[in-house]
């Protein structure tokens, strides 16, 4: 008694784990408006001041946190203020997501789903902002680039009205500033110039075709006399004697090293988008979850999910729920009314062919992947996943043997139709159609022609289909193909449907795998929530060499 209550306190603290991950990830808004303003101080310093117009989804959670990236960590927190709705927030603090960075915590003021918000910042003193303009001058020149914090277009979507000015410090002669071209920007080029009531040049860009999601770079040049000398960061040179080779030697083995874990980190967050099925999955239960359905194992055995979504496009069409109209781009003909025995995930699937564009599809089909998930989480749960899926790979195992058993053409071709959903669940399915179906005729199934609208059968041939329980073998008129023409249709199927439908499918996983099994958020730290993120990464560009760039975001 004492291990079983155990197991179920543990059981208890890792669902409520996940629980608390999956919450923390419903976040998705548009920015309609941004508005930036930089302030390059006579002392060398940066200001920067947002507003940030939220337009929150309907059905998203509360954005309760917004996290505001800073060109570097040379500033001062004790300089940041900020308001949402007009009100005073209290809690900032420095961000645990986007480095650097600072977290608002709009507590009260928080933005509920479907409702408009406003968030304005001002970040008072930024350090180490300037550098040596890179272009030749009678006098020394500085200079900055700044990009204004953008977010995850996971979470932030849509247009922004954006709008970004940039002051440079009083005492400019009015033919002695330049601006660089800034980067990405989908506006004008050229901005808008002139001076404020305080003597300042400023620069101005504005586009109402811009996004909260992508990172724009500004940046301008102006006689260095303006700032304090010791203001400008000038990186030191290096001189590499001969003698110290050896030790360059070892940073850059250090520095490989490090590239190369980034590499496996990149490469095992990839994996981790395509890992679809919640870890609560996997707790240990009891006895063989039977009863489950093909596409149910294929999810259980974490197939990729553009076959899932094949395997379930054929099932429809065999069941005679839709017919394909055009492949590419996939268009389905829905049978109204829907026939009976549909699956709850295949009343869905054709439910999402039935919205107007594409955009409307892959959504409507990522809803339906993250109900089937959770719905088989449900049904394994008490079960033991390892012995479910051996339980299953047996019967996918036990199908394909009937299929290759069958010593002639028409035998195989009953046998692979009447067990398609099982060897479509298959892991090396392809390879296995390919290797059954390779040479020889193959007499397709009756409804062929309504997954491939381009079939015209050039002959047909009569079989004999087994009568269940009698003995008696009617005759049935079959249309024949090549069994490689026929083996290529049914594994291209998967690559259409994800190039038809689904476009990148890390991505289209990825927004399942948000819900089904959300990465957990730092140790340091809960999840605060509100937007996305990206990071610094600018570079030098024109008349500097200044890298005053502002990421993220949640």
């Amino acid at each position: 008694m004492k291990k079983r209550w155990l197991s179920l306190v543990l059981l208890f603290l890792l669902l409520g784990i996940n629980f608390s991950s999956a919450a923390a990830q419903n976040y998705r808004f548009q920015l309609a408006s941004e508005t930036v303003n930089v302030v390059v101080n006579t002392d060398g310093t940066e200001s920067i001041e947002y507003t940030f117009d939220f337009v929150n989804d309907a059905n998203a959670s509360a954005i309760d946190y917004v996290d505001v990236g800073v060109p570097n960590s040379n500033y001062d927190i004790g300089s940041v203020g900020a308001q949402a709705g007009g009100a005073a927030i209290t809690d900032i603090s420095e961000s645990q997501y986007v480095k650097p960075g600072v977290a608002l915590g709009l507590g009260a003021n928080a933005i509920p789903p479907g409702a408009h918000g406003r968030v304005h910042v001002l970040i008072g003193k930024v350090s180490k902002v300037l550098y040596p303009a890179t272009e030749q001058e009678s006098e020394k020149y500085a200079s900055i680039e700044f990009s204004p914090t953008w977010f995850d277009s996971q979470y932030c979507y849509g247009q922004t009205n954006m709008t970004v000015t940039l002051f440079l410090p009083p005492g400019i002669k009015e033919n002695e500033p330049k601006y660089h071209v800034p980067k990405s920007w989908p506006g004008s080029q050229d901005p808008q110039s002139g001076y404020d009531d305080q003597g300042r040049v400023f620069y101005k860009w504005q586009s109402g075709n811009a996004d909260g999601y992508t990172q724009y770079t500004f940046g301008a040049s102006f006689p260095a006399r303006l700032v304090p000398s010791s203001s400008i960061v000038v990186a030191p040179l290096i001189n590499i004697a001969p003698e110290d080779l050896c030790c360059w030697g070892f940073f850059i083995l250090i520095f490989g090293f490090v590239g190369l874990m980034i590499y496996l980190g990149t490469v095992g967050a990839r994996k981790r988008k395509l890992a679809y099925l919640p870890p609560k999955i996997s707790i240990e239960g009891n006895g063989i979850k039977r009863g489950l359905t093909a596409v149910e194992a294929a999810i259980l055995m974490e197939e990729p999910l553009d076959k899932v979504l094949t395997m379930i496009l054929f099932s429809v069409i065999k069941k005679g729920g839709a017919t394909v109209i055009t492949r590419t781009p996939l268009k389905l003909k829905v049978t109204d009314p829907l026939p009976a025995g549909l699956q709850p995930y295949e009343v869905d699937f054709l439910k999402a062919f039935q919205k107007d564009n594409l955009l409307d599809q892959r959504k409507a089909l990522q809803t339906m992947m993250v109900s089937t998930v959770t719905a088989l989480t449900d049904k394994m749960r008490g079960f033991s996943r390892k012995d479910t899926v051996a339980y299953y790979q047996d019967i996918i195992k036990r199908a394909w043997d009937q299929v290759e058993a069958a010593d002639t053409p028409d035998v195989k071709s009953q046998r692979y139709d009447q067990y398609m959903d099982w060897t479509m669940a298959d892991h090396d399915y392809d390879g296995h159609t390919r290797r059954a179906f390779g040479s020889g005729p193959i007499f397709v199934p009756i409804w062929w022609g309504n997954y491939d609208p381009t079939f015209r059968p050039s002959t047909t041939s009569t079989i004999s289909t087994p009568s269940m329980g009698t003995g008696n073998r009617p005759s049935v008129s079959m249309p024949s193909l090549p069994g490689s023409d026929f083996a290529a249709s049914v594994v291209n199927g998967v690559q259409t449907f994800s190039a038809g439908v689904l476009g990148d499918i890390t991505g289209f996983t990825n927004g399942v795998t948000n819900v089904t099994n959300p990465p957990p958020p730092p140790s340091t730290s809960s999840y605060h929530g509100g937007g996305g993120g990206g990071h610094c990464a600018c570079a030098c560009a024109c008349a500097g060499c200044a890298c005053a760039c502002a990421g993220g975001g949640r």
